[in-house]
C-alpha cells in the first residue's frame, strides 16, 4: 500500500488538539475590517474546532494528522 499524500494547504490551517479534534481558525479576519463591529471581530480572534459535517473530508486531507 502506498503513502497517501497530505494536502499541503491543509496542513498549514489545520491541528490537532490533545482531544484529538481538529482545531480551525475563522475565516473573515483579514480585511474589509472597518464594516465589521468590535464584537464580530473579538469573535475572529477565537480559535474553533472543526464540525461534524466536515470532519470526514478534513481526515481525508490529514491522514497523518
Amino acid at each position: 500500500m502506498p503513502k497517501l499524500k497530505t494536502n499541503r494547504a491543509a496542513m498549514k490551517r489545520f491541528t490537532k488538539t490533545g482531544t484529538g479534534k481538529i482545531k480551525r481558525y475563522k475565516c473573515g479576519k483579514a480585511h474589509i475590517l472597518t464594516k465589521k463591529t468590535a464584537k464580530m471581530k473579538r469573535r475572529l480572534r477565537k480559535p474553533s474546532t472543526v464540525g461534524s459535517a466536515l470532519m470526514r473530508q478534513t481526515r481525508k486531507m490529514l491522514p497523518y494528522l
